[in-house]
């Protein structure tokens, strides 16, 4: 099986990924659900073949590269098919990659089941936006839509820094540059100090990974910046308490009030089976008032939860609440709920 029949297969079938590992057939992940292709379980040789074939299209990193370090990260487009997003990888002595498949066209919020309440962050001018969740949550398309609105809305130099680039966004009322880490740019660090040089309005950083990345993407929202970022973490509290771990004791004070005055919102997200074999996402949205900023200056995260929860009036909603309402709307089944809810012993005892 060539490498393009098994991209266009997996694009025809909607797949979000296609994994290709010796031992087993190539494989498509379809609504959450591992679909093998009839094809015999490929060996060595066959994965070699099939990610030579995948760096025939690129010109940005070679075969030799995953050879020597182990690992690769890139992306490619092929035109009137898809954007694939690709990571190659050693295992077990052979070659193996897994592919995320990526429209060309950005979603529609609405479509992707995206709220009113998310979409509206979007409006803000300055601070710091953080769209939190598991890896294959549906950040990256939380964030286009986000990006889109504004691109579609308003005036702005929008500059993105991601790896590698997902969504690629054409120029309409705003001007967006995007730049590919390791590709466009050394690294994120580098890429973000630099960017604040480029007259930015509203900065995108793919991931903040470590102490310094966020240091630096507090700063710019601190200067007057709309700054959109993720982290692979579930839930408003987890995130503030993750941020502030990521630096030593005698930072966290300082780092506790930097936050306080700078983060605007946290989004948590999950992607959930739905009652007819779809997914859709699950949103926990936490808006900072002024009673989230005391109780970040305070060191008071644990009683973040209970603010959300009693906070509806203001866009707020917590994970189960938002369970619930798609339990009551025939989304998704009890099981799911209880499955995905913090506290699954008070959601079951709830439906």
């Amino acid at each position: 099986m060539d490498i393009m029949d098994i991209l266009s297969e997996a694009v025809k079938n909607q797949s979000s990924d296609i994994f290709i590992i010796a031992g087993m057939p190539v494989t498509y992940k379809i609504n959450e659900k591992f679909v093998a292709t009839d094809t015999k379980p490929l060996n060595s040789e066959d994965t070699q073949g099939l990610v030579a074939r995948i760096y025939d299209n690129i010109t940005t990193s070679s075969l030799d590269k995953v050879k020597k370090l182990g690992d690769d990260d890139f992306s490619f487009a092929l035109p009137g098919l898809s954007r694939f997003r690709v990571n190659v990888y050693k295992q077990r002595g052979s070659l193996a990659a897994v592919i995320r498949v990526i429209r060309f066209d950005l979603p529609k919020p609405e479509a992707v089941g995206i709220p009113k309440t998310v979409m509206d962050l979007a409006d803000r001018r300055k601070g710091l936006i953080l769209v939190t969740g598991t890896a294959g949550s549906g950040k990256s398309t939380t964030l286009a839509c986000m990006i889109d609105r504004i691109n579609r809305s308003r005036s702005e130099h929008i500059v993105t820094l991601e790896d590698p680039l997902e969504y690629l966004h054409r120029h309409d009322k705003s001007i967006i540059s995007q730049r590919e880490v390791h590709t466009d740019t050394e690294s994120y660090v580098k890429a973000l100090r630099a960017s604040l040089r480029q007259a930015p309005d509203v900065v995108l950083l793919g991931e903040m990974r470590d102490h310094e990345t966020i240091s630096v993407a507090m700063t710019a929202a601190e200067t007057g910046h709309l700054v959109f970022s993720t982290l692979h973490t579930v839930g408003a509290a987890n995130t503030i308490d993750r941020i502030i771990d990521a630096f030593n004791a005698n930072q966290q004070n300082q780092i506790r009030i930097q936050l306080a005055m700078v983060l605007q919102a946290v989004i948590s997200q999950q992607l959930l089976p739905t009652v007819d074999g779809k997914l859709t996402p699950a949103f926990e949205v936490m808006i900072v008032n002024n009673a989230v900023r005391t109780m970040i200056r305070d060191a008071k995260i644990h009683q973040i939860d209970s603010v959300i929860h009693s906070s509806s009036a203001e866009g707020m909603i917590t994970l189960d609440s938002y369970l619930i309402n798609l339990l009551k709307a025939g989304r998704i089944s009890a099981k799911t709920a209880i499955a995905y809810s913090s506290n699954p012993e008070l959601m079951a005892k709830k439906i």
